[in-house]
């Protein structure tokens, strides 16, 4: 982690404990008493099991969307026709208010987990597809050129000409994506469900309890921070290690 990103999570922690100092209120607590809030919670609590299982709807659905986008995304980029037939349809999904599409899936299906992690893949499907057909749209022809000279079978060329182009625009659609499943998630828990981040911030707010709301919200921040800086970094640099450094 580069030095100067180091710093700012301490830099934070000392502006809001100052701010904390300063108002001097309990509707504002400092990140002490979150800490130690979300310590208790953690040992007493249910913050452990409402963490695993946001995880879990988040990174089903996320895989879902990613494989299901990025399979409509190759469809779309190679077929021009299938773009034209199914563009205003990606429109639509890009535009639809992810609450609606909730609130209809939970009428149809009623408070289930199927309808919540349907809900968030259709959400999230349409912002993949379309990532990926921009990437398979700058495809270099003369790669495809050489495969047909080559006489490559499918798979050789899958591996050689397609996926490292197209990774860039994998990885943007996964990162992009990621943090929108996150937030769609938790909405959607506050609307219907029996546990999970969003369900227990929602009785959180009842009880006008903002040190539990904020000891949940940085539980949950520490975890997209460790899957950030833990798992996708990394990837992509090793993805994309063919790519030039820049200056």
């Amino acid at each position: 982690m580069p030095l100067l990103e180091l710093l700012s999570f301490p830099i934070l922690l000392l502006v809001w404990q100052v701010l904390a100092m300063v108002l001097a209120h309990r509707l504002f607590p400092s990140p002490i008493a979150v800490g130690q809030e979300m310590l208790r919670l953690a040992t007493e609590g249910k913050l452990l099991a409402d963490l695993a299982k946001t995880l879990w709807r988040a990174s089903l659905a996320f895989i879902l969307a990613m494989l299901i986008g990025t399979a409509i995304g190759i469809l779309i980029g190679r077929k021009s026709w299938l773009d034209r037939l199914f563009s205003s349809w990606l429109l639509v999904g890009l535009n639809l208010p992810a609450i609606v599409v909730a609130i209809a899936l939970y009428i149809w299906l009623g408070l289930t987990e199927t309808a919540l992690i349907l809900a968030v893949v259709i959400n999230k499907v349409p912002l993949v597809a379309t990532t990926i057909r921009e990437g398979v749209r700058s495809f270099a022809p003369e790669f495809d050129e050489l495969a047909h000279a080559m006489r490559w079978p499918a798979t050789k060329r899958l591996r050689l000409i397609f996926l490292p182009q197209l990774m860039p625009f994998v990885l943007a659609a996964a990162r992009t994506g990621l943090s929108l499943i996150w937030k769609i998630v938790l909405v959607f828990e506050v609307l219907g469900s029996d546990g999970g981040v969003g369900y227990r911030v929602s009785l959180f707010f009842q009880f006008f309890d903002i040190t539990g709301v904020l000891a949940y919200t940085s539980a949950f921040i520490l975890v997209v921070l460790a899957i950030e800086y833990g798992m996708l970094r990394p990837i992509e640099r090793r993805v994309l290690q063919w790519r030039p450094a820049q200056a």
